[in-house]
C-alpha cells in the first residue's frame, strides 16, 4: 500500500479517533504513505498532528502527515477517507435528544439512533456527511469514504442515495455477539466470564466485555446479519471442528440469571434467533420498549447512556493525548490499540490480499433476500482489490424481516427529510417510528427539535411545505 492517502476527518473522534490513528500509523501497509488529519477543533487537532508526528518518529512510520482545520486542503488525493464526526456537541444534543420527547410523554429507551432521537441525530448529521462526500466527488472522486458516524445506516444511506461516492459503514457491534456466546458457553472453552459483564452502555463494563469477546473468538466463529445495531446471529460454529452451536447456545443463555440481558432474552425467546447488539441498542428497534403505562424499562432494567461520565472520560482522553503529544508520557500501550476495522479494510482494497469482515455496512444487492435492494444492511463479506463483496445470507424469519422492513423504513424517511429539509417528510419517519403512536404528538416533538436545533439545520429554514418529487437518486 506504499503511496496511500488516508484522510480521517473528526481526527479528535473521543470513540474511534485514537484507536484509527494509532493501528493506521502502527500498521506496516501504510509505510510509505499520507496521512491526512482534518477536525474543526483547531487546537485538538495541534494535539493529534503532534502525537502523530511522535508515532511517525518512534514508530518508524516513513509516513507524510498533513493536517489543516479545512478538510479541502487535505482531500486531493485521497484513497480513503475515514470520517468520525458528531455535529454539536455529542453529550449534551444526545441528552436533549431525550429530553424533548419526555416533555410530551414519549420516553425513549435509548435514543441515539432509533426513536425519535434518532431522527434529530439524522437531520444534523446528514448535511455534514453529505457536504463531506460532495468535497469527495470533486477533490477525489475515486476515494472510499469509511463510516464510523452513527447512525451508521443512514448516513450512508445518504452518501450513496444522493452523490457517487463509495462508502462503507463500520461498527464494532458484532463484539457483543461473542461476549454472550462467553457468557453462556466460556465454561465450555475454558473461559470465565467476568463478574458482571454485559452490555450495558458504560464504561466501566466495556473493557470486560471488549476482553471476554477476544478470549471467544479464538473459539467460535459468529455469522450475523440484519441492520446496523439490528443484527442477528445466524450461525454459531466451533472454530476448530465446525460443530454447530446454536442448540447449546440457545439451551445455556435460557439458563442463564434473569438479569443478564432481559430483553435479548424475551426477544431471542419470540423470533428464535438472537439479537446481537445487547439491551441498550436493540431497545431502540422495538415497539414494545416506551410504554408509559407497563414502564419496560424498568422490567428490562434498560440503561440510558451515562452523559456526564462520558464527558468526563472525553477530557481525560484528550488529557492523556496532550501529554503524549507533549512527550510526557510513553505512546507503546498505543501498539496494543485495537482496531477498528479501517486498516485491515483499507489493507483489502489496496490489493493486500483478500480480507473477511465479519459485519459491513453496505447496499443490500440481495444479500439479505427478503429485504428491500439499496437498503443500508450489516452483512459479512470478503474485501479485496476488486472491492467489497458482500456474502448472501439467504432471508431472515418473516418475524425479524418485518421488525427490519419498518426500520429501513424509518430510516429512508428520515434521510430524505434531511437532505432535502423536507418537514412532512420528517414527520412521515416519525410516524412510522415503533416509539410513536400518535399524530399530534409527533409534530409536536418535530417543532420542538426544529426549534431547539435551528442553527444546526439550515435545511429546514424556510421550508414548511413538502418538497416537490425527485429529489434523491434512486437506491
Amino acid at each position: 500500500m506504499s503511496g496511500t492517502k488516508v484522510v480521517i476527518v473528526g481526527a479528535g473522534s473521543a470513540i474511534f479517533g485514537l484507536k484509527t490513528l494509532a493501528t493506521l500509523m502502527g500498521s506496516p501497509h501504510m509505510r510509505g504513505g499520507t496521512l491526512g488529519l482534518v477536525d474543526l477543533n483547531g487546537d485538538g487537532l495541534g494535539l493529534v498532528e503532534a502525537l502523530a508526528r511522535r508515532l511517525n518518529r518512534e514508530w518508524d512510520g516513513g509516513l507524510t502527515i498533513q493536517s489543516s482545520t479545512d478538510r479541502k486542503e487535505v482531500l486531493p488525493g485521497a484513497d480513503f477517507v475515514v470520517v468520525a464526526i458528531e455535529v454539536g456537541p455529542r453529550e449534551g444534543t444526545w441528552e436533549r435528544d431525550w429530553e424533548i420527547p419526555l416533555q410530551f410523554g414519549v420516553r425513549q429507551p435509548y435514543g441515539e439512533n432509533g426513536g425519535p432521537g434518532g431522527l434529530a441525530h439524522t437531520l444534523r448529521q446528514v448535511p455534514e456527511m453529505l457536504a463531506i462526500a460532495r468535497d469527495m466527488e470533486r477533490l477525489c472522486p475515486d476515494a472510499w469514504l469509511v463510516n464510523f458516524t452513527n447512525p451508521v445506516p443512514r448516513l450512508c444511506l445518504a452518501v450513496s442515495r444522493y452523490t457517487a461516492v463509495k462508502t462503507v459503514g463500520l461498527c464494532h457491534q458484532i463484539n457483543e455477539a461473542y461476549m454472550m456466546a462467553g457468557v453462556a458457553l466460556g465454561e465450555r472453552y475454558g473461559v470465565q466470564p467476568p463478574r458482571g459483564v454485559s452490555s450495558d452502555a458504560h464504561p466501566d463494563v466495556w473493557p470486560q466485555a471488549g476482553e471476554l469477546a477476544r478470549q471467544m473468538r479464538r473459539f467460535v466463529d459468529v455469522r450475523a446479519a440484519g441492520l446496523n445495531h439490528f443484527t442477528w446471529i445466524l450461525d454459531l460454529r466451533d472454530r476448530q471442528t465446525g460443530e454447530d452451536l446454536y442448540p447449546a447456545f440457545r439451551e445455556a443463555f435460557m439458563a442463564l440469571p434473569p438479569d443478564f440481558e432481559p430483553l435479548t432474552r424475551s426477544v431471542f425467546q419470540a423470533t428464535g434467533l438472537c439479537p446481537v447488539p445487547g439491551d441498550s441498542h436493540l431497545a431502540e428497534y422495538l415497539p414494545w420498549c416506551h410504554d408509559p403505562q407497563t414502564r419496560p424499562w424498568e422490567k428490562y432494567n434498560l440503561f440510558l447512556y451515562d452523559w456526564r461520565r462520558a464527558e468526563q472520560d472525553r477530557e481525560r482522553q484528550w488529557q492523556a493525548i496532550e501529554a503524549m503529544a507533549h512527550g510526557d508520557a510513553p505512546v507503546d500501550a498505543l501498539r496494543e490499540a485495537e482496531s477498528e476495522g479501517a486498516i485491515e479494510l483499507l489493507a483489502g482494497l489496496r490489493g493486500g490480499g483478500t480480507v473477511y469482515r465479519e459485519a459491513v455496512n453496505i447496499p443490500n444487492e440481495g444479500h439479505i433476500s427478503n429485504l428491500p435492494d439499496g437498503a443500508i444492511v450489516e452483512i459479512p463479506a470478503l474485501v479485496s482489490g476488486w472491492g467489497i463483496r458482500g456474502l448472501n445470507v439467504g432471508p431472515l424469519p418473516e418475524f425479524v424481516a418485518e421488525l427490519c422492513r419498518r426500520e429501513i423504513a424509518v430510516a429512508s424517511l428520515a434521510v430524505d427529510a434531511a437532505a432535502l429539509g423536507d418537514r412532512q417528510t420528517a414527520l412521515q419517519a416519525l410516524l412510522v417510528d415503533p416509539c410513536l403512536d400518535d399524530i399530534d404528538t409527533a409534530a409536536a416533538i418535530l417543532d420542538a427539535y426544529l426549534e431547539e436545533y435551528a442553527d444546526y439545520l439550515p435545511q429546514f429554514r424556510g421550508r414548511q411545505e413538502p418538497n416537490p418529487p425527485g429529489g434523491p437518486k434512486s437506491a
